[in-house]
């Protein structure tokens, strides 16, 4: 039963607080107005104080002085599960629920915060905070995969200070430092039940586990015309060296009660970006962003106090990459016109890999958004997006350690449709 316990805990420590929307675990809705033009060129945009995350660069281009955006995103996640045909050997020992777990989604909200300084006509400096990675997902007690995972929360915020160097009208170059906090909960329930063992019917694992980790984030803009700006941007990984316990949630002589530790990184991504004036009214983005998910691929869990390895588990991540287009319309004077689509892919390689509380899928935003300047200094955005999910199977199967060796008891197999509607406001002040 190791292999399949690790296995969903390093599911569940590789999210954060809230739901994904980008590809794998990965939040890309870290600013109101991004989320109007599906995040596209976002590494080009450098419009207000969100460019600390998303190109640290795109600070020298702000107005001198203070610039403050202040986002807040709902996040309605549908995941709905429709079972295939699982299977179980010995029923009776290993029984399988048949439900179809409800809703696995639900709403999450996520706040981002950002503040940059533009000190003089070259230097500039600025902090964002708010989450990176994550995910949730809880389903119902008689889900047909609650053995291979039936929730998960993770909680992971960012701390970004950064500053940014104007060397020219041409370049401007920037760089932040990444503190990370991550903190997950994740259950998943016992596939073996014989009462007189030890092992009663109805129990589950529940893990819990966090740690804090350091990395980086580098960026440039290149203002090669009056019109035509590129961005380019990279953001580092994080490694996280995870610690805390796994429990059952019916303590047994046969239960589990341990500290555990268990490396996990985060990947890097690189995103080249556009923005394209195109008269006096419109403006053009696009990007292309590469994602190292392949980072994730074995990863071994430990007991944290004697250094046994439970097991060697391949997660079999892959390197995705994104591509987005959008598009700003100057209305009048005081309102801007957003609009954007994106296509993902997941980094999932095969049904077999999929998780119960991660089914990701190649997925299709679209985006419209509005920016209205309530006076000189102030503004407002509003963003919202659908994602087309890709309609998709898995293959997932739980194994126990007895009565012998490691041994394949359980196979979920089914068919996941997800959805995913996304809803921001973001405040800019300038002073």
């Amino acid at each position: 039963m190791r292999q399949s316990l690790a296995l969903s805990l390093i599911a569940a420590l590789t999210a954060a607080s809230g739901g994904a929307a980008a590809s794998g675990f990965q939040l890309q809705n870290q600013s109101g107005a991004g989320n109007g033009n599906a995040f596209a060129g976002a590494a080009a945009a450098a419009e207000d104080a969100s460019t600390v995350f998303f190109n640290p660069a795109g600070m020298a281009l702000l107005p001198r002085g203070h610039n403050i955006s202040l986002s807040a995103t709902a996040l309605n996640r549908s995941i709905h599960f429709d079972d295939k045909g699982s299977t179980t050997t010995l029923g009776g020992m290993f029984p399988l629920a048949s439900g179809d777990g409800g809703n696995g989604g639900g709403i999450s909200y996520l706040p981002h915060g950002y503040w940059a300084w533009g000190v003089d006509d070259r230097f500039s400096v600025g902090v964002g905070v708010g989450p990176t990675f994550g995910n949730k997902t809880e389903y119902d007690d008689d889900f047909t995969g609650r053995n291979a995972g039936f929730f998960f929360e993770m909680k992971q915020y960012n701390i970004n200070p950064s500053l940014a160097f104007k060397l020219n009208e041409t370049l401007s170059l920037g760089a932040g430092i990444n503190f990370a906090y991550n903190e997950s909960r994740f259950k998943q329930g016992v596939p073996l039940v014989m009462p007189a063992m030890g092992y009663p019917a109805g129990n589950h694992l529940d893990v819990k586990g966090s740690d804090w980790a350091l990395g980086y984030n580098l960026g440039l803009m290149l203002q090669l015309t009056p019109a035509t700006r590129l961005g380019l941007a990279y953001r580092s990984q994080l490694d996280f060296k995870l610690e805390g316990r796994e429990r059952w949630a019916q303590p047994t002589a046969a239960g589990v009660d341990q500290p555990i530790r268990a490396s996990i990184k985060t990947p890097a991504n690189l995103s080249l970006a556009l923005s394209q004036s195109v008269g006096e009214r419109w403006e053009i983005l696009g990007d292309l962003t590469w994602t190292e998910w392949s980072v994730i691929d074995t990863i071994q869990v430990k007991n944290k106090n004697s250094g046994q390895a439970l097991q060697q588990i391949p997660y079999r991540f892959r390197d995705t990459w994104r591509i987005g287009v959008g598009a700003n319309y100057r209305y009048s004077d005081t309102l801007k016109l957003r609009f954007g689509v994106a296509h993902d892919k997941t980094p999932v390689r095969a049904p077999s890999d999929r998780t119960m509380t991660l089914p990701d899928a190649d997925r299709t935003w679209l985006s419209v958004g509005a920016k209205y300047q309530l006076s000189g200094t102030t503004s407002l955005d509003v963003g919202y997006t659908h994602i087309f999910f890709d309609t998709v199977d898995t293959a997932r199967q739980v194994s126990t350690g007895y009565p012998g060796p490691e041994t394949v008891r359980q196979t979920v197999r089914g068919e996941f449709k997800t959805s995913v509607d996304i809803l921001s406001l973001q405040l800019n002040v300038h002073f």
